[in-house]
């Protein structure tokens, strides 16, 4: 199930919300298990059972690290390795399998006979959540729950399940025991809602018939080939805040405050300053658990470039199995460390500002266009295209939605880059600013009914 659908929006939204909030408290978290169960397994209920096993496990492994008395370190190491294996074989079998045999077919002289494994939705998101609750219980900043179902509630929530943000446990254990809602939450949730929505459905959903358009071209030219580049860059940017927003939204209707996504990304003066607005979950979550482990900075400043380049490179093998999502990696892998190198600052740092962001959003939607090729020989298409290979090219030709697409490509970067975040909108509840998301939002609807939905990117994670 999607938030941008007939079914969430109409049914399942309005009769969970209703009976989660008329059941005693001791039973919120039980019906928002269940509530997440129907909604994650709405397209393939078998997939559910990953997410179970994904939790049994960790819960037993986190009791039993409590239950170790501190000088027995080896067996909470052999312990944390169990949960460690167990969430990356689950996540490497269904992400990584078809890959692996792909490639091996490719070149080997005795094929494998093989059939897809077909993805769980989210499964990068729920692994990687309930992997750093093991992790954490083993640093011991948390203690292990003794409930299977604040554990299992944690992980399942059906608002950030299948795109994020990645919830930290420490972030909302208090509320998985006591919480409430009162009316701020309610109106701040449902205004981010209706935000996110917005952004995804007028914006988002439009821009992304124009990046297909180009991405079909056998020799786009430079003209197609850049507002393809940059399409993306929209695209996905209002694909995937607008859904954090509504993940933070539904959070506050059900009296949790799930952490801030994305702040104003396509403003930054370099990609180390990039990556501390954009997914802030996943880049915080690949420095804790990836880059600190790996030795961080402790080791020197060679070392730390080093580590930040493979912390990268592994963060784009996270989104996919492709060589592209590796290039990507590497490509921004290769920028955060020569802006180490240099201090943390862009080798254009002294240039104006307003120059400076521009670079940055190139550099930006470059490697947007490594993300979105899901092919070598298409990523070959589209860089022939950006750099003059196959002549200018003119205007991509949409047919009746034109206008539409190239309409909300304007508005996407007038707001990407002028427009307060979507948390200082609600906070600052200006009437003109509350007026026009309440006007937005019904035309989102109407034209979410009239058009069939794009799905969203990180579902594909």
């Amino acid at each position: 199930m999607v938030f941008t659908s007939f079914v969430f929006l109409f049914w399942f939204a309005p009769l969970f919300l209703a009976l989660y909030h008329l059941v005693p408290a001791r039973l919120r978290n039980l019906t928002l298990i269940l509530g997440s169960f129907v909604f994650y397994g709405w397209w393939r209920p078998q997939y559910v059972l990953l997410m179970v096993v994904s939790v049994l496990i960790d819960f037993f492994v986190a009791r039993w690290m409590g239950a170790c008395a501190p000088e027995r370190q080896a067996r909470r190491k052999l312990l944390l390795l169990v949960s460690v294996v167990a969430n990356l074989g689950l996540l490497g079998w269904f992400k990584y399998a078809n890959l692996l045999v792909a490639s091996w077919n490719a070149v080997a002289p005795w094929p494998i006979a093989w059939e897809e494994v077909l993805l769980p939705v989210g499964i990068s998101f729920f692994t990687f959540q309930s992997m750093s609750y093991t992790i954490d219980v083993y640093r011991g900043t948390v203690k292990p729950t003794r409930s299977i179902l604040d554990l299992l509630c944690y992980v399942s929530m059906f608002p950030q399940l299948v795109a994020g943000p990645i919830v930290r446990y420490r972030d909302i254990q208090d509320a998985l025991v006591r919480r409430f809602v009162d009316l701020r939450m309610v109106s701040d949730g449902v205004l981010l809602f209706a935000i996110g929505f917005s952004k995804k459905v007028l914006i988002a959903d439009p821009v992304a018939r124009l990046v297909d358009h180009v991405h079909a071209l056998d020799a786009p030219g430079a003209i197609a080939a850049w507002l393809g580049a940059v399409g993306y860059s929209v695209q996905i940017y209002f694909d995937f805040s607008g859904y954090s927003d509504m993940a933070i939204g539904l959070g506050l209707l059900l009296g949790f405050r799930f952490p801030e996504n994305f702040r104003s990304p396509f403003r930054s003066h370099s990609i180390t300053e990039l990556w501390r607005r954009w997914h802030i979950s996943l880049s915080t979550w690949l420095r804790d658990y990836l880059y600190i482990p790996l030795g961080g900075n402790r080791r020197g400043e060679g070392r730390a470039q080093v580590n930040v380049a493979v912390t990268m490179l592994l963060g784009g093998l996270w989104h996919g199995a492709s060589w592209t999502f590796l290039m990507w990696g590497a490509w921004h892998g290769a920028f955060l460390a020569l802006e180490r190198r240099l201090g943390k600052v862009s080798p254009y740092g002294r240039l104006p500002l307003v120059v400076q962001v521009a670079v940055t959003f190139v550099i930006t939607t470059l490697g947007f266009v490594l993300f979105r090729c899901y092919t070598v020989g298409e990523l070959a298409q589209m860089a022939a295209g950006l750099f003059g290979g196959n002549g200018a090219g003119r205007l991509p030709d949409l047919g009746a939605p034109q206008s539409i697409a190239y309409g909300s490509l304007v508005i996407g970067l007038l707001i990407a880059f002028a427009v307060p975040r979507s948390e200082l909108l609600v906070r600052r509840c200006h009437p003109v600013v509350m007026l026009g998301v309440l006007a937005a939002f019904p035309v989102a609807v109407c034209q979410l009914l009239a058009v069939d939905h794009v799905p969203f990117i990180y579902f594909q994670f």
